[in-house]
Parts: structure tokens; sequence; C-alpha cells
């Protein structure tokens, strides 16, 4: 059983210690089976890492280092160090959100401090084989804070007027409210137009790739320095 790292460079350290290791290496070092492909296992790779790391939190909606104030998030890239996917954020309150602003939101608290681990994403690497990047230590700039800020704003807009069957993919410049759930039978509590409770299906709030990208561009990090 790995420890929990009791400050931020103990997290650090060992950030460092896993970069350059493939998944099948890491497997190893904490013996663990590595599955054959990700159909059935999406949650794998983000689990080995957390595992590596100490990380506690797991599936609780605190962060993944709480102690530390730091969220720990697993980035896929290709080649060129580009984000392949969108970065889950938080669920969105659909009900029950009188009063919260962006100061008290699940968003900003995620996001206040992450841990970046790069790992490469492309699906022609065999799984074993797919290696760990650099870790990078990111804290929002306030250039960065105003942007997620008016993101966050704008689709809650949505989200408190009842208008949440009107929210798309394309709302938002660096965060995006996407269905978040295993299917479309899986429903939750939202407002209606008319202040009505309905039943809609839950969603997330996912940082664009674009947005990544230039976080991990900034650090000039990713696995080309391993």
């Amino acid at each position: 059983m790995i420890s929990t790292p009791q400050t931020e460079q103990a997290l650090l350290t060992r950030a460092q210690h896993i970069a350059g290791l493939n998944f099948a290496e890491l497997a190893a070092e904490l013996h663990l089976p590595i599955p054959a492909d990700l159909k059935r296992h999406k949650g794998w790779v983000g689990m080995l890492i957390e595992t590596a790391l100490g990380a506690k939190a797991g599936s609780k909606a605190e962060q993944d280092f709480a102690h530390l104030g730091i969220e720990l998030k697993t980035i896929p890239i290709n080649a060129q160090g580009f984000p392949l996917e969108t970065t889950f954020v938080s669920l969105a309150p659909l009900a029950n959100n009188t009063g919260v602003n962006w100061d008290s939101s699940h968003v900003k608290y995620k996001l206040t401090k992450v841990l970046w681990i790069p790992i490469e994403g492309e699906r022609h690497i065999p799984l074993g084989e797919r290696r760990i990047g650099a870790p990078i230590l990111w804290q929002p700039t306030p250039a960065q804070e105003h942007q997620l800020r008016q993101d966050w704003e704008e689709l809650m807009d949505y989200i408190v007027l009842g208008k949440v069957e009107q929210i798309t993919a394309k709302i938002g410049k660096v965060m995006q409210l996407r269905p978040k759930g295993a299917n479309s039978k899986a429903l939750t509590k939202g407002i209606g137009k008319q202040g009505q409770s309905i039943q809609t299906l839950p969603l997330g709030f996912y940082l664009r790739k674009e947005f990544t990208a230039q976080i991990l561009q900034h650090f000039e990090r990713g696995l080309h320095n391993i």
C-alpha cells in the first residue's frame, strides 16, 4: 500500500519518479494486472496513477490530495503533445443551486491547484507500452481564472433560468457542459422553463482541449523531456 504524500514536494518527487515509465513497468511495480484494452476499463489508467502517487479521494467529491489542496489529472496526449480529449472537472449542480457562486463552486475548488500527468494516449500504441510524462503542477493565472469564471457563470445562468435543454457543447470558450452518465437512462433532477422540477441528463463541466494544450505548452512539458 502506497502511503499518501504529506507535502507538495513529496508528491512532486513521487510523480517525477514514475515519469518515463510505461504502464506495464508501473503496473509491475505496483503488482497490478493490465487489462487487454480500455473499452471495459475506462478508469484503469487514472487508477494506476492514483495508486502510484498515493491518492485517496477515489470517486469522492473532494480533491485527490485534499490535505495539500491538489487535484490529480491524467491527460492523454498525442506525439505532438496535444491533448486527445477534454478533461472532466466536476458534475454541474442542476438543482438546489440557489446562492452558488464562482468562489464557492466545485469547479473553482477542483481547479485551485492541479497536478497534471501527461500520458501517451494514441490507440496504436499497445496499452502496456504507453509512457508517462513529466508532471506539471499548475495553478490558474488571473487571466485563466477569469476565462473559467466567465464560462462557469454563463453556463450556470442556463441552468438556473431553466434553459438546461438549450445547453450545447459549443457554449463556453475554455469550458463546456456535456452529458455525464453511463447512458441516456441515468437521469437527474433539474429546473424547467417554468421553474418546475424536471428529469434531465446529468451534466459535467469539461475543460476544452485548447485550454489544456495551453497549460502543457506553457510548461513545455509532456513526453519530450523524459
